[in-house]
């Protein structure tokens, strides 16, 4: 007898195909799941039979995704958010469980940690997770449904506006940082140092620097790619490269004697989003959205009384 259409696609065995992606194999898979292996082998076989294709094969000790799993996994990981936000939406009254929060390094180091304690001191009953990459990686990880919100720097492509939605928190002053002792610079001529230190083609900070650069009608001759701000700036006080680098962050490192800082002038003035996928509700987001929006609000009472 052929199995109901209604149990094709059912949300606990989805979670256990994605556990089983995630964890590289039924073993891991079943112990994370807390499930013997064997129910785990039998739920993925089913659903293999369910769709009439194959989902994964063996690389010795490793499950692989076939391209039909590969196909599944967005479908699934999307529909297991969304049965996570409607039973949040109606059984949530206030926020609690899992935050899966995104944000730039330069962020994560000189806004968040305020932001977060504060937070957390309110809602106890939300546990955050803080993923730290580049805008670009992490405008990929919201679009799989890996994270519930990000903080990247403006502006949002276009087309992925029909995706998110988002609002601005605030504005980052971004600086060419160079040497100490560098002659003042007024645009990418002036320059003494031909290599430019940076992030991957993913940071947003990034691109405001080549287009500086393009602005000019020129590009850095020579781009070294870092993974921190720490080892970026010391490859500046080495006297080896300059970079782009929010004042928010240099304010939270020691040594700035060390080098010196020039103005961009309105291109460095670089707008930073809270970001979040369209018609998602989480109370963990709201509180979050209501928390800056009440910070922003105490800031500008406090310019207006001074």
């Amino acid at each position: 007898m052929d199995r109901p259409q209604n149990e094709l696609l059912d949300l606990i065995t989805l979670d256990i195909f994605r556990a089983v992606v995630r964890e590289n194999g039924v073993t891991r898979a079943a112990a994370r799941l807390n499930r013997v292996q064997s129910n785990v082998t039998t739920r993925i076989k089913q659903l293999e039979e369910d769709l009439g294709v194959r989902l994964f094969t063996r690389e010795g000790r490793r499950m692989a995704l076939t391209p039909a799993g590969r196909e599944l996994l967005p479908f699934a990981e999307r529909l297991l958010s969304l049965a996570g936000e409607a039973r949040r939406s109606v059984c949530d009254v206030l926020p609690r469980g899992r935050f899966r929060l995104g944000a730039m390094e330069s962020t994560a180091a000189s806004r968040l940690p305020t932001m977060l304690a504060n937070y957390r001191r309110t809602w106890r009953d939300v546990s955050i997770e803080l993923v730290v990459d580049t805008s670009e990686a992490l405008i990929q990880q919201l679009r799989d449904f890996k994270l519930d919100a990000m903080f990247v720097a403006g502006p949002i492509d276009v087309s992925d506006l029909i995706l998110f939605e988002c609002e601005s928190v605030y504005f980052e002053e971004l600086l060419l940082v160079t040497p100490h002792g560098h002659p003042p610079v007024l645009g990418p001529v002036d320059l003494k140092l031909d290599t430019m230190v940076a992030f991957d083609r993913g940071c947003s900070y990034r691109r405001v620097g080549e287009k500086w650069f393009a602005n000019a009608g020129i590009q850095p001759e020579r781009i070294v790619e870092v993974e921190a701000y720490h080892a970026m700036l010391a490859w500046i006080a080495a006297g080896s490269g300059f970079g782009f680098v929010p004042r928010s962050t240099l304010e939270t490192v020691r040594h700035l004697e060390e080098v010196s800082v020039h103005s961009l002038g309105t291109l460095g003035r670089v707008e930073t989003l809270l970001v979040w996928r369209e018609g998602h509700f989480s109370s963990a987001l709201n509180a979050l959205r209501t928390q800056i929006a009440e910070q922003a609000a105490a800031r500008l009472n406090a310019r207006a009384a001074a």
